[in-house]
């Protein structure tokens, strides 16, 4: 198997390059359409054909690339089935395994940060989008998002997983690149160290975040498999361009 880790810069978003040595084909989880370009350049480096993009949820603070890479390149759209989009190819649900060639990822339904929020395992891996971050998670005060579901998805789901696999989450702000059940179930100051229903509940009632400066846009856009608005503000604009440059993780 063949696995890249790719940092988009302007959201913090980690991409997933998966290809199967065997068949060629590749699919990329949670793609951004600023970093486009950079993923179709590493799966054409590495002699890939790009089969599917699997999308961990509706994304509220970056477009997902995943219709213009159909568009471009032919991949079909994978997505949560709990969000019956009518643009994806495929709905993916939990219990149903998601197989390409020699890969497979096990589903895992996860609300909580959104109400179709998807986790995938991979093996000794786990791809975890916004509901378990390293020593955080995902806010839980839009697009349905609940506390006591997302601690119980974390706790029933993901911290029942083996310690030792490794937790490839949605976004990291501080550079760090890979985390563990075990550690996360240790020292995640949010959900790690036996923390309480109760004390989960506090602490995200009192974050105290900003309104998601893209979210207005996101959302809609990404309801239909990654449309960029026709009309953004100045400041904006760049969350749509095409780069051809964004760092590696």
């Amino acid at each position: 198997m063949i696995f890249r880790q790719l940092f988009e810069s302007l959201s913090s978003t980690y991409t997933y390059l998966i290809g199967d040595e065997e068949t060629g084909q590749a699919i990329l989880i949670d793609p951004v359409i600023s970093a486009m370009q950079r993923d179709l350049a590493e799966v054409h480096r590495l002699g890939l054909t790009l089969a599917y993009t699997v999308d961990t949820h509706i994304h509220a603070d970056h477009i997902t690339a995943a219709l213009e890479l159909k568009r471009t390149v032919g991949s079909k759209i994978a997505a949560p089935a709990y969000d019956r989009l009518p643009c994806a190819d495929v709905g993916i649900e939990e219990g149903v395994p998601f197989s390409l060639g020699g890969i497979t990822l096990q589903p895992l339904h996860t609300p909580g940060h959104t109400a179709g929020h998807f986790a995938y395992v991979l093996g000794e891996r786990v791809f975890t989008g916004d509901a378990l971050l390293i020593d955080g998670c995902g806010r839980t005060d839009f697009q349905n998002g609940d506390a006591d579901t997302l601690y119980k998805s974390v706790h029933d789901k993901l911290f029942t997983l083996p310690e030792d696999t490794l937790v490839y989450p949605g976004h990291d702000y501080q550079q760090r690149f890979v985390s563990s059940i075990a550690q996360e179930k240790r020292r995640n100051p949010r959900l790690g160290n036996d923390k309480t229903l109760e004390e989960f509940r506090d602490i995200m009632a009192n974050l105290h975040l900003p309104y998601p400066r893209f979210i207005d846009y996101a959302v809609p856009g990404n309801q239909q498999c990654g449309v960029c608005p026709c009309e953004l503000p100045e400041d904006l604009i760049r969350y749509c361009n095409q780069m051809t440059q964004s760092q590696q993780g």
